[in-house]
């Protein structure tokens, strides 16, 4: 098990290596490497998975080496229940992007060494205990994205990833400032650990420009992460990009790349400012509501099929921000209701994990149809069950669990979202269950167009869902429906170290009361 967390990491960049020495001409090996090496991560994703602790709410597997000693640079690596789930569902989901990815057929060389340069990013900064590591391995995502959208992409490709590039740039920026002035005041150390002991003290009664240095540099890393959330009203980039994306690149961004935002609020904001979470917890709770229901009724307006799917992500990370603001309730200020913040806490973290699963699934399915149909447009079909009985029977389940039915993943995680923020914010609470109802009108609306009545005569030709879409669709469904039904063993999972992460925003946070 030595050394672990760096073989998750760089196995993906062995593998772009060797696409480099392949002819570009071999266009079916260089998958086959692309799939052998994300297929070796997985399985040492799920190794790391069956050898963790569980009843370790510290860090695990821990890797240090000196980088740049004169500036307090380390590779410092750990997992614990935060990260963990997020490097499993990423190595799955690269794993399966590769064969989701299966028929590009132009400049293949290139699109599959990007491919394995952002997962590993993507692994590096769930995986990075040095602020600065992080901060590298969330720029390295960045160019591999560039490239994938603005190369592969639909027609309008290289507007939406300028877009997406701009968007991104300006919160790296923000976090960079956030960075630096953490930096200085943790005695010029980049060590995440020491930052989260130092940092609630060492800015404690520090002003800038007469205002709390806690406040100004929560608000920056609030904003940087919240882009790539994304959260209202910095979400305009998103269903953008959804639709000029190739699928993979979609399946991946849903599934993962806007689950980095809220890691790095949990794995930052709140461990090392948890004095700011007391004084952010209301407007937390506003902006998921926003976000829920706001996401919702633009997804009901969408005529193309994979907007309204990338509108749909912005709803449901609204019940995950709704979740983070529960926290506070575990303070003596709102009546100690522990239980209440260990829910809410343990739901946003569920449902980051949930929402992983179900979007990569729905963003998959659509892809499947567009491979044939060649548009994305829900009037434009209609009687599609006849025609591709198993393929709409498993959009139907990929639908139910969109909409939070009981007995899938996602009902499960929305619900204590709910639950562990109704004793703190019961009115927002309550106005927020509206996108429940709006959730299921657009995906059921949108299935009875696309679904039901008589089939067009262009699709008589539809053939229904080949092996190779079900080996990537089967996995996330089989998942969905386990946790949907027997959600202890992920609980289990990630209980004790977000109980780390509770006490140090209710004890470390609660003790000045600045706030």
């Amino acid at each position: 098990m030595d050394n672990i967390l760096s073989w998750i990491i760089w196995i993906p960049i062995i593998g772009m290596v060797a696409i480099g020495f392949v002819p570009r001409g071999q266009q079916d090996l260089i998958k086959k490497i692309a799939a052998g090496t994300t297929g070796i991560q997985l399985l040492v994703a799920v190794l790391l998975w069956m050898t963790f602790d569980a009843t370790d709410g510290s860090f695990q597997f821990m890797e240090r080496a000196e980088w740049i000693p004169s500036l307090g640079i380390a590779y410092i690596l750990g997992v614990d229940g935060l990260s963990l789930p997020m490097v499993a569902l990423n190595a799955l989901i690269a794993f399966l992007g590769v064969f989701v990815s299966w028929n590009i057929d132009r400049a293949v060389k290139g699109y599959f060494a990007l491919f394995l340069l952002l997962d590993t990013g993507i692994m590096g900064v769930f995986l990075s205990l040095d602020f600065f590591l992080f901060y590298v391995f969330w720029e390295v995502m960045l160019l591999p994205m560039y490239f994938l959208i603005g190369m592969w992409g639909g027609p309008q490709r290289e507007y939406a990833a300028i877009k997406f590039f701009l968007y991104t740039l300006f919160g790296s920026v923000l976090i960079l400032i956030a960075l630096l002035a953490l930096y200085f005041a943790c005695g010029k150390t980049f060590d995440m650990l020491l930052m989260m002991e130092r940092a609630p003290f060492a800015l404690d009664g520090v002003l800038w420009w007469g205002m709390s240095a806690i406040k100004v540099i929560w608000v920056l890393l609030f904003i940087g992460f919240a882009i790539k959330v994304p959260v209202f009203p910095f979400h305009t980039w998103l269903p953008l990009v959804h639709v000029e994306a190739p699928t993979a690149i979609s399946v991946v961004l849903a599934g993962i790349l806007l689950k980095l935002g809220v890691y790095g609020m949990l794995r930052i904001n709140y461990t090392m400012l948890p004095d700011a979470v007391w004084w952010f917890a209301g407007a937390f709770a506003v902006l998921g509501m926003i976000n829920v229901l706001w996401g919702a009724m633009c997804a009901l307006a969408q005529k193309d099929l994979k907007k309204m799917v990338a509108y749909s992500s912005i709803s449901h990370m609204g019940y995950l921000l709704l979740g983070m603001a529960a926290v506070i309730a575990g303070g003596a200020a709102n009546g100690s209701n522990l239980m209440a913040a260990q829910a809410g806490i343990n739901g946003a973290v569920f449902q980051m994990f949930n929402h992983g699963t179900i979007s990569a699934m729905l963003f998959i399915l659509v892809g499947v149809i567009y491979d044939q149909a060649h548009h994305r447009d829900i009037e434009g079909f209609g009687g599609l069950a006849a025609q591709m009985p198993v393929y709409t029977g498993i959009v139907a389940l990929a639908f139910f669990a969109g909409l939070g039915l009981p007995g899938l993943s996602g009902f499960v995680s929305e619900a204590m979202c709910f639950i562990g923020a109704f004793p703190v914010f019961r009115t927002i609470v309550i106005i927020s269950t509206i996108g429940i109802l709006l959730n299921a009108a657009y995906f059921l609306w949108a299935f009875q167009r696309v679904f039901f009545g008589k089939l067009n005569e262009k699709y008589t030709e539809l053939v229904d869902i080949n092996q190779r879409e079900l080996f990537t669709v089967v996995p996330l469904l089989v998942i969905t429906i386990f946790l949907g039904i027997y959600p202890r063993p992920f609980l289990d999972m990630i209980k004790e170290t977000m109980n780390v992460l509770i006490d140090q925003v209710v004890i470390v946070g609660g003790i000045s009361g600045i706030f």
